[in-house]
Parts: C-alpha cells; sequence; structure tokens
C-alpha cells in the first residue's frame, strides 16, 4: 500500500547488548540509517537473541522487523525495499531499477566478503558485550555452526586487520573518485556497507581505518550524518 504521508511512529525491534543502548547488529543499522534517510519516525526497541517470542509473527528468528502498523517485515533487504515501495514520495533509497539491482551485488559483496572477515575479529568482543541471558545462546549457536570454541575462531591479530583492509579495495578506489557509492549522495549501498563499520564500533576498540583512507573520511560523512545520530550511539571512539 502506497502512503503519501505517515500516520503512525514505526517500531524497529533492534538487536541489544548487556546495555540497552548498545546496538550493534550491522542488518539493524542498515535499516536505522534507511529509515532517516526516508524521514520516518521509529521506536528503536532493544531485542536480545533469545526473544525470538517477541518477532514470532514475523515467520523469522532474526532482526531487524519493522512493524508499520498491521504489517510486520522482516529482512533488511525486504524491509528495505518495503520503505521504498511504500513511501515512494520520500527521499528514494536505490534510485531506480538499475541502481537496485547495483545495490544487490553491494549487499552480497558485503555479506560474503567483509563480514567473514569481521567476525573472526569481533565475535569475542561480541560475547563480552552481550545480555547475561544471551552468551549461552550465542556461544552454542555460534560454535555449532564455526566447528570451534569462539576463542579458537577469533583472529583479532594485525594479520586478520590486514586481510580485511585489503578485501576493502574494491571500496577504496570508489571513493578515491566520488564522495559515496551512491555517488554524490548516500543511498542504501552506503547503509549496507556503513553497517559492518558501526557492528566493529559498537563492540570492539579494534582500528580498522586510517584518517588518511579515503574510507574513513566516507565512514565519518556517514557518522555525522542525521545529526551525527551514528556517531552517538554507544560504541568505541575508532
Amino acid at each position: 500500500m502506497l502512503r503519501d504521508e505517515i500516520t503512525m511512529v514505526l517500531k524497529l525491534y533492534d538487536l541489544a547488548g548487556a546495555d540497552d543502548e548498545r546496538r550493534f547488529s550491522p542488518y539493524c543499522w542498515r535499516i536505522k540509517m534507511a529509515l532517516r534517510h526516508k524521514g520516518l519516525d521509529v521506536e528503536e526497541i532493544p531485542w536480545r537473541f533469545v526473544e525470538k517470542e517477541t518477532i514470532a509473527n514475523s515467520a523469522q528468528k532474526h532482526v531487524p522487523v519493522l512493524v508499520d502498523g498491521d504489517q510486520m517485515i522482516a529482512d533488511s533487504w525486504e524491509i528495505a525495499r518495503y520503505l521504498e515501495v511504500t513511501y515512494p514520495n520520500l527521499n528514494p533509497l536505490f534510485g531506480g531499477a538499475i541502481a537496485l539491482g547495483e545495490t544487490l551485488f553491494i549487499k552480497f559483496w558485503c555479506e560474503q566478503t567483509l563480514h567473514p572477515i569481521l567476525i573472526r575479529l569481533l565475535v569475542v568482543d561480541i560475547f563480552q558485550h552481550l545480555h547475561p541471558k544471551d552468551k549461552a545462546y550465542f556461544r552454542e549457536s555460534r560454535e555449532q555452526s564455526f566447528g570451534m570454541t569462539l576463542e579458537e575462531f577469533a583472529t583479532p591479530s594485525e594479520e586478520a586487520i590486514t586481510t580485511f583492509t585489503k578485501a576493502l579495495a574494491p571500496l577504496r578506489a570508489t571513493l578515491e573518485r566520488q564522495p559515496y557509492i551512491g555517488g554524490t549522495e548516500p543511498y542504501f549501498a552506503d547503509y549496507i556497507v556503513f553497517g559492518a563499520f558501526q557492528w566493529a564500533r559498537g563492540v570492539s576498540p579494534i582500528q580498522l581505518l586510517m584518517p588518511d583512507d579515503p574510507i574513513y573520511t566516507w565512514r565519518d560523512r556517514l557518522l555525522n550524518a542525521f545529526d551525527g545520530y551514528a556517531r552517538n550511539a554507544l560504541g568505541y571512539p575508532v
């Protein structure tokens, strides 16, 4: 349903740590930035891994989950598409069918290249910041997936950071030529990749970017966007 005006505040179930204000899901960050890009008001509801019952009506077990009236939408990609279709008169997230397809490539590049490197760097820090009721679930589920303990899986080393830096080469080359992945203005593609950096910044003091890196400058612009919304989020000043 297309909506020409906003009649209510949206609700977003958003992964939180032991502190309600520590929000670190890269997928949730994509949508939180997208909502602000659209100029939509949202109530961000802290959610933990074991609170599956609160989002059961979304037919899946993960956040983000957006509630818009009687609609409950899950999965960051589907939420972004929903926002674009439902609120077409607000600031576009994609800018057309071609940009939508290109953004899909960015999504898979981020999830299949950047996230696997980052999780090895961050997994122990994530565990340390979890709410106590989440820790057993997180350890058991991740260790089953990894086939080893969190500590064995983790590689918080200079070598791992270098691997991550090299993986950013296509992004760096793009941002040497234009201020955003989307060109002169940020679009959902920018928020997808930015979410990965907010994931790291929310839980870990590891410095992934140097100030002379064009990616650092790009991230700084997005940290300052929307009155410093992301910069003011609980995390580490790296």
